[in-house]
């Protein structure tokens, strides 16, 4: 390996195979990827396969340790510790002062919460009164004995006003960690009004703390064991990462991490805009939004209940490329959820050829206590296989050459013809079936996104991730009319996401009327909370929002934990190439479609409105504006927007006239436009803010490291109400 070569490694968890990825972290090409088993039951757990992974891996590169400048891994164990209800027990000390004391002793008490069938997190309740210093200190110690003696593992404290003044928190915290037990407070989660919200977030952080910590930590050694100096980053639900040491505060963070880093590589490996992404697996299937090149996000339940928590909108199936067949008697009665993995049972179409030439006995199993005995296994004298959607993909010819899924299509056809014969129907027609009833499911949920997420249905692409995307991706999109495509080596799309994740950081504060300083102050928050994540500060952008109607003021940071040499970062294409990708996200043709202004790194199309075909006269189309960066990627598209062209000197004063211009008066006031400054390759969202000082504060901010007469594009557009 060259000298100069610097690697950026993901590894993901998976429950079967653990996934590694050498990333060139100039060029951003894959250099290398393997698969190791996932060692759940090591001494190290699955750290122990990390590192088998990475010491192959670099061996296999002829790499040094020191070549590696960058190493993250994605993680299911809080979200398998939540669903399977392997947690540690929590016990709640709650705080309050007089006045108060009635309704924190009734918020802080947290019921059970289901997780797993016949499990549930009941955490235990003590109270302490907080009026005098000294009497509070004795009430909690003996609180936290109380607590100990009950058998809690993990103590959390949560007090009415912590997120204003959390010190009484943090000396209980600190108290339960002398007497050797775990702690975690409400204000470490979140530091939004809410308290019984607060507390419910906390009780699940705790509940996970001691196990993730431990794994994190052993990883962490582990990794610096094999030489390699760059600190661990884990992956975060929202599909950024974060160190080991915010881990060991916010374990709760790393919930629904695995599909994000799915999500993070569709966004930074495909470059996708705009689409429906499916991760594909062995046993299910997660599907997510992406708009104008962002996830979509919700806030995250867990037992039905309600968290302080945001997390990406993962909407997940029991359908996958391994999901078993069903049949009771000559009918087909589904497709899952039990897959292949479950039963200990192979693929049809992986079986050896000739596998199902002699005889054959078809069986009906029950893969699990509690499932139906009517899912359907092939015996042969090479092995046990199932029928799955992948065989039935491969049956009718519909997975490409290259995918990973792609299997000998004669033997896929051989197990159907087995199944065919025994229920009385034809193989090739049985195996056409068993598609459709599986793409079914992903198709009613694409649809409901869609619906959900008002998108336009010309406009959706599936872009399909994951080793088992080939068996559902293609036939579903065919269901659907729309175009679909695979992502390249999309059997490693969730570590190559996790290889070229970025630092990532919400705050989040709850203010009545925020001032320009408020907000500034809070994005100053993100900025630095980001930085102690591990990214470089001249990396972090920062988008600010405004929710004047629960006094909510939100910043999100995002930034690199290494410096970026030349233009990894895009994979540019050409003029024209980017005029063609702006006219197909507008649904225009490409002469209809022209470049108004441009940045060093972003380009700005727009297509004139269009009168209503004759029949419908008044259902004219507004002019539509798409900025692409240098990759042919849309950043933003918006509708009947003003594009203004400025300098930095001049850009409060053109800010002033456009919200002039464009301010909205009803019952609520006078409404501010939303506003997008592109300076450079930085695409500043001021969209979503309140007043026109936050806007003007916030945009100074942004631009104030510019020289004065850098060319400045503001796009701007009325509010929707």
């Amino acid at each position: 390996m060259s000298a100069a070569t610097r690697l950026r490694i993901g590894v993901d968890v998976g429950g079967t195979f653990t996934d590694v990825v050498a990333v060139d972290a100039d060029s951003f090409a894959i250099v290398a990827q393997l698969k190791v088993p996932t060692t759940h039951h090591a001494a190290e757990g699955v750290a122990r396969g990390i590192i088998d992974g990475l010491r192959q891996l670099l061996g296999q590169l002829d790499a040094a340790p020191d070549d590696v400048v960058f190493i993250a891994h994605s993680t299911t164990q809080a979200t398998n510790a939540l669903l399977e209800g392997d947690v540690s027990r929590v016990g709640v000390i709650g705080a309050g002062r007089r006045g108060e004391r009635w309704k924190a002793r009734i918020d802080t008490r947290v019921p059970p919460v289901p997780l797993a069938p016949g499990k549930a997190l009941q955490p235990l309740h003590v109270f302490v009164a907080i009026d005098d210093p000294v009497g509070a200190a004795a009430a909690a110690a003996r609180a936290i004995e109380t607590l100990r003696t009950a058998g809690t593992e993990v103590i959390v404290v949560s007090e009415a006003f912590a997120v204003d003044d959390p010190s009484v928190e943090e000396a209980i915290v600190e108290a339960a960690r002398a007497a050797g037990l775990w702690a975690t407070s409400g204000h470490e989660v979140s530091a939004l009004y809410g308290l019984r919200t607060r507390t419910r977030t906390a009780v699940l952080n705790g509940a996970i703390l001691p196990k993730m910590v431990g794994t994190a930590t052993m990883t962490a050694q582990a990794v610096a064991q094999a030489g390699i100096r760059v600190p661990l980053m884990i992956m975060r639900s929202d599909g950024g990462v974060m160190t080991v040491e915010e881990v060991a505060r916010r374990p709760i963070q790393t919930m629904l991490s695995g599909p994000a880093a799915g999500i993070a590589g569709a966004l930074m490996h495909e470059q996708v805009s705009d689409g429906i992404f499916i991760e594909v697996g062995g046993t299910s299937a997660d599907i997510s939004v992406i708009r104008d090149g962002h996830p979509q996000m919700r806030p995250a339940r867990v037992g039905g209940h309600r968290t302080f928590l945001n997390t990406l909108d993962v909407r997940t199936l029991a359908i996958a490329g391994g999901s078993m067949v069903r049949v009771q008697g000559s009918r087909l009665v589904d497709v899952g959820p039990r897959s292949a993995h479950i039963a200990g049972v192979g693929y049809a179409c992986f079986a050896p050829p000739g596998a199902f030439a002699g005889p054959v006995q078809v069986v009906s199993v029950q893969p699990m206590s509690g499932d139906p005995a009517d899912y359907v296994v092939l015996e042969s004298e090479a092995g046990r296989f199932a029928l799955t959607p992948t065989c039935a993909a491969n049956a009718v010819g519909l997975v490409p050459e290259t995918a990973f899924a792609r299997a000998d299509r004669e033997t896929a056809r051989a197990g159907f013809a087995v199944l065919g014969r025994a229920i009385g129907q034809d193989g090739d027609a049985l195996a056409q079936a068993v598609l459709d009833a599986a793409c079914a499911k992903v198709v009613t949920q694409v649809r409901a996104l869609v619906e959900e997420y008002r998108l336009p249905p010309a406009s959706v692409d599936l872009i399909g991730g994951g080793g088992g995307a080939a068996a559902l991706v293609p036939r579903s999109g065919a269901l659907m009319g729309v175009p679909w495509r695979l992502a390249r080596q999309a059997e490693v799309i969730s570590p190559v996401g996790v290889a070229l994740a970025m630092v990532r950081d919400t705050i989040e504060r709850n203010i009545v009327d925020p001032t320009p300083a408020d907000v500034l102050r809070v994005r100053q928050e993100a900025l630095e909370a980001a930085v102690r994540n591990g990214a470089l500060a001249e990396t972090v952008e920062v988008q600010v929002e405004v929710d004047a109607r629960r006094n909510l003021v939100r910043a999100v940071a995002v930034g690199s934990a290494e410096l970026r040499r030349g233009a990894a970062a895009e994979r540019a294409v050409d003029d024209e190439a980017r005029r063609i990708a702006a006219a197909r996200s507008m649904q225009r043709s490409p002469e209809d479609v022209t470049c108004v202004a441009r940045t060093t790194g972003l380009d700005i199309f727009t297509s004139d409105a269009r009168p209503g075909v004759w029949w419908q006269p008044w259902r004219r189309e507004a002019s539509q504006l798409r900025v692409l960066d240098r990759g042919g990627v849309v950043r933003l598209q918006r509708q009947g927007a003003v594009v203004s062209t400025t300098t930095v000197a001049a850009l409060d004063a053109e800010l002033r006239a456009l919200v002039t211009r464009l301010a909205d008066f009803g019952d609520a006031g006078r409404s501010i436009p939303d506003v997008y400054v592109l300076v450079g390759a930085r695409l500043v969202n001021l969209s979503g803010l309140a007043d026109e000082g936050q806007m003007l504060g916030l945009a100074g901010v942004e631009v104030r490291a510019q020289a004065p007469d850098q060319p400045v594009v503001i796009v701007a557009t009325a509010r929707q109400p």
